[in-house]
């Protein structure tokens, strides 16, 4: 019902938004005398506030088209080599010539990047992306919003997830690396499990996992404590509702991404409030590069997607309630996940000092986890002075994080030869 009823709150609001867009065109326009007088620019920041918090943000663009490689402009051109109902997976493709002038003569190592399916699209990641991107064949998963999934696709679950990823592995050919962002940690370490005791020859040669709950138990965060303090029933009866028509989806059951914003949002809601106030102030004076700032963020921040209700649902029940993973006790289709039979795949964990959605330790876990792992084949490192995004976004990780993980995964791709050399 909440679903149809902010279906019809958007379109019954249709007027107020067009009157407020013709105010902004009219006190914006260069043709307005009264445009640059106090007023005017007054009445232009307002109208230009309230029109961008009513209207609709669709899924953003890559907007990557070039990358520098030792000086060089690297064109780059996304493209999809698998599609599932559920994902896509992207590949930024770098223009051979340009690589040969970057002085790129050997391929350089794939890499798959697997964005969460948090309530955001894979674009969150552009930044994590275009890092990758100097010195990596970089490959993305580009899921797909629920409400755009007709129901006779039927459903996606956690496992499914967990199958997604060692697809996508074995389209990177043998021994590819694999970065999972935030929440797809634990079923990256799963796919990563099963391959390893499979001795597939598409497991990953190195797992980096970033900010990931992996043992939620482990400085339990605001997050965290919401999942084990509501029952399971509770998520079910108030987190889930129904897609209403015209969407594809109509009839699919899902966490829809405007209870995951409002969500995020209510956790800093001041800071949000400061940051509108700040884009009203910047507007009537004239601020341009913090104005484009200002709504870059947002075009991004407020572009929200559904989950699948049985996905969301044992998210929550598998990863942040029963905690099977770290347990030892989570099953995939019937067979028991051992983290402990992963042998020969490098490992390397990253969190944020200040990361209030996953708490410093939880991503740790994973080498725990992974008994039977070589020390010199696992890495952990914490970021001072970061929160939750910092860790795969912003200045911080393009020069302190991105260069570990580069450098992890070169010795992966020579295969650790400093564990054989002191073997």
């Amino acid at each position: 019902m909440l679903y149809t009823l902010y279906e019809a709150g958007y379109y019954a609001s249709t007027p107020f938004r067009f009157a407020t867009r013709l105010t902004r065109d009219f006190w914006g326009s260069p043709l307005n005398p009264a445009r640059d007088t106090d007023i005017g620019r007054r009445i232009f920041a307002s109208s230009d506030l309230i029109a961008n918090l009513t209207r609709r943000y669709g899924k953003p663009e890559w907007g990557i088209e070039t990358v520098e490689i030792n000086g060089v402009s690297v064109r780059v051109r996304p493209t999809v080599v698998w599609t599932s109902p559920w994902c896509r997976l992207v590949h930024f493709s770098r223009d051979v010539s340009d690589l040969r002038r970057a002085g790129r003569t050997e391929l350089d190592p794939p890499l798959l990047i697997t964005a969460p399916m948090s309530g955001h699209y894979a674009t969150l990641l552009r930044g994590t992306a275009q890092a990758f991107l100097q010195d990596h064949e970089v490959f993305i998963t580009d899921w797909i919003n629920a409400r755009d999934v007709p129901v006779l696709e039927g459903r996606f679950e956690f496992a499914d997830y967990v199958d997604h990823v060692r697809d996508m592995l074995r389209v990177l050919g043998p021994r590819p690396h694999v970065v999972a962002v935030c929440q797809p940690g634990p079923a990256v370490l799963a796919a990563a499990a099963l391959m390893a005791e499979d001795n597939e020859p598409s497991r990953p040669a190195t797992v980096t996992i970033m900010g990931s709950p992996i043992d939620a138990r482990l400085s339990p965060t605001v997050t965290n404590q919401l999942a084990e303090e509501r029952p399971f029933a509770w998520f079910k009866s108030n987190m889930i509702y129904t897609v209403p028509a015209p969407y594809p989806g109509m009839g699919r059951r899902v966490y829809p991404g405007f209870v995951q914003l409002f969500s995020f949002m209510s956790m800093n809601a001041e800071r949000h409030q400061e940051a509108h106030w700040r884009y009203l102030q910047q507007l009537m004076d004239g601020d341009g590069d913090s104005v484009e700032s200002h709504l870059a963020f947002y075009d991004e921040y407020l572009s929200v997607l559904d989950l699948t209700e049985e996905f969301y649902l044992q998210t929550v029940d598998i990863v942040f309630q029963r905690h099977l993973l770290p347990k030892g006790e989570l099953m995939h289709r019937g067979r028991l996940v051992r983290c402990d039979a992963i042998r020969d795949i490098g490992l390397l964990t990253v969190e944020g000092e200040n990361d209030d959605i996953s708490g410093i330790g939880q991503t740790q876990a994973a080498h725990t986890l992974c008994s039977n792992l070589p020390d010199d084949m696992k890495m952990d490192y914490v970021q001072p002075k970061v929160g939750h995004y910092g860790v795969f976004n912003g200045r911080r990780f393009n020069e302190e994080i991105y260069p570990r993980v580069r450098d992890f995964v070169r010795r992966g791709e020579k295969g650790f030869d400093r564990r054989e050399e002191a073997a």
